[in-house]
């Protein structure tokens, strides 16, 4: 990795984050619409839950990212020493 992805991965990680809200917006403006405990219902609410669990994952990416970034600049450093 090298200094200049950074720019693309930032937008990756801002896209992806709009994507996972409009989802759940759209998922829970279908799910209002529905008899609750009925199969749309429900089927809706794992949707919600899985883009929740989605959505949770992303902070853990973000750190996993920068850390190799972070490692990647040192280690350039380093050897070029």
């Amino acid at each position: 990795m090298r200094l200049e992805d950074l720019s693309g991965i930032a937008i990756t990680f801002v896209i992806i984050a709009v994507i996972l809200g409009i989802g759940a917006t759209i998922l829970t403006s279908v799910q209002s619409g529905q008899t609750a405990d009925g199969y749309a219902y429900n089927a809706t609410q794992q949707g919600l839950l899985a883009l929740d669990e989605m959505a949770g994952w992303q902070t853990t990416l973000a750190i996993i990212v920068i850390a190799a970034v972070v490692i990647g600049v040192i280690g350039f450093f380093y050897v070029r020493r």
